[in-house]
């Protein structure tokens, strides 16, 4: 008998293990990841820190993201879905043990007959009662890893919102100053229209000049003023949202910054590809939700199979109420249950189906965030060299437009050039001082997006969970 016992036990464990111990599959380019980036990488760039955002150079965006990493709603609504993973580990974790009840009661009976007397029945029971469900085929332990791969994917989408909402904030920030120093450049701006209006105004009352001219230079100070509010409402609109951001009111919020021009632009290295692997939150929450996707199909599985039920009571019951010692009466009962689905209409077998198609899709869903996060940070390498060349060749074309202003003022003002040429020279260097403005944002966007495309400082501390073989 005790043969028989151990071979069916041998049995059962294979089976359970032929369910249980697939390992979920693996996109192949997760195992052949691109041996270089095709953009170029800075040899001497600085890697990623996990406070890579101090590369700027800048305190009060420390202290923003200190306020946005402390009171962001967003951010505590991740935390509060880890602590729910956390629960649904445990909820699953409990079915690997048996259940214990324990119940006591106590009751009186009064009856009488037709015309007869009262008669009086007491009683007292107290029972405790036990029951396991074997996990011949490892379903339950299979809902024990898939809720633990759950509580990693929820740890890792929680750092992928702290990613985010870091990267978020030092953008609004860049913005903000990027707009008060093109509200700055527009403003300089209208001191020099206005400046020319005096000379072409002067010369107009010398009869050196037209009513015409007048009144192109007026439209010309007017065009400029009129580009200051659009850009004082951005601004507005800006740091408002960069106070939700922060998790404070807009009401009294403020930054102290007034300009790009101070901040430094960090040089990033980006490492290898096969490092996106650990170093991106999203990568491995999908690699998490793919592992417990496939203890799914290793539960669903198990449900095909039989059940056994083991129970087991004892218990003490007398006639006399709210007392055992009086003569009580003892009961002990164990038993065992087997139970099979004979007929569901395909209900289990569909399960399984479903699970299996789940397992599939996330193999897909993987296989894209890994293609998506090479392309990030090959358009974030991209976009850092040419927005640092642009920058460069921009600041030229201001140097130029600066000089053509200047020569067609004082040709204009001896009486030599035309307003034209004036007018056609102030249009040149606003818009050129404006575009500079904005491509300076453009590189420090285009850092950000580097450090988010390569999961800014965060890198996988724990080491991937590998299915066990049966």
């Amino acid at each position: 008998m005790m043969n028989r016992l151990a071979w069916l036990a041998a049995v059962l464990a294979l089976g359970a293990c032929s369910l249980t111990g697939k390992a979920p599959e693996v996109p192949a380019i997760a195992s052949n990841m691109p041996a270089a980036w095709a953009e170029h990488a800075l040899s001497d760039a600085a890697a990623t820190a996990p406070d890579w955002w101090r590369s700027f150079s800048s305190e009060e965006l420390s202290a923003l993201i200190a306020d946005a990493v402390s009171a962001n709603p967003d951010l505590v609504i991740a935390v509060e879905r880890v602590r729910q993973a956390e629960a649904q580990v445990r909820i699953a974790g409990a079915t690997l043990f048996p259940e214990l009840n324990f119940g006591a009661g106590t009751s009186r009976r009064e009856s009488r007959p037709d015309g007869g007397t009262w008669s009086r029945n007491d009683g007292s029971s107290a029972t405790f009662s036990a029951s396991y469900e074997l996990d011949l085929w490892g379903g339950n332990a299979a809902g024990v890893r898939a809720a633990e791969s759950t509580l990693r994917a929820t740890h890792f989408d929680l750092e992928t919102v702290r990613l985010t909402l870091v990267t978020g904030v030092a953008s609004a920030y860049f913005q903000v100053l990027s707009l008060r120093g093109r509200l700055a450049i527009a403003r300089q701006n209208l001191v020099i229209a206005e400046r020319v209006l005096a000379v072409v105004d002067a010369r107009v009352r010398h009869g050196a000049a037209s009513a015409l001219d007048l009144a192109r230079q007026q439209a010309a100070v007017l065009s400029v003023r009129a580009s200051i509010p659009p850009l004082e409402l951005q601004e507005r609109q800006t740091l408002y949202a960069l106070a939700i951001l922060a998790g404070r009111p807009p009401e009294g919020f403020a930054a102290a910054g007034s300009t790009v021009t101070a901040l430094a632009v960090p040089r990033v290295a980006p490492g290898l590809p096969a490092d996106l692997l650990t170093r991106r939150p999203d990568l491995a929450s999908a690699e998490a939700q793919l592992a417990a996707a496939n203890a799914d199909v290793a539960a669903a599985r198990a449900a095909l199979l039989p059940g056994i039920q083991l129970t087991g009571s004892a218990g003490l019951a007398s006639n006399v109420l709210l007392n055992f010692l009086n003569a009580p009466t003892a009961a002990v009962a164990i038993g065992a249950a087997l139970a099979q689905t004979i007929f569901d209409g395909g209900r289990l077998r569909s399960q399984v189906d479903v699970a299996a198609s789940r397992e599939r899709e996330l193999v897909e869903s993987y296989r894209k965030s890994i293609l998506a996060a090479l392309a990030d940070v090959e358009t974030a390498l991209a976009s850092s060299s040419r927005t640092a060349d642009q920058e460069l060749l921009q600041e030229q074309v201001l140097g130029e437009a600066r000089l053509s202003l200047r020569l067609a003022e004082i040709r204009y003002r001896e009486g030599v050039g035309d307003l034209l040429t004036v007018l056609d020279a102030q249009r040149t260097l606003f818009q050129a001082d404006d575009q500079l403005a904005q491509i300076r944002l453009s590189r420090l966007q285009a850092s950000i997006g580097l450090f988010k495309a390569l999961g800014g400082g965060w890198k996988m501390t724990e080491p991937p969970r590998q299915s066990s073989p049966g």
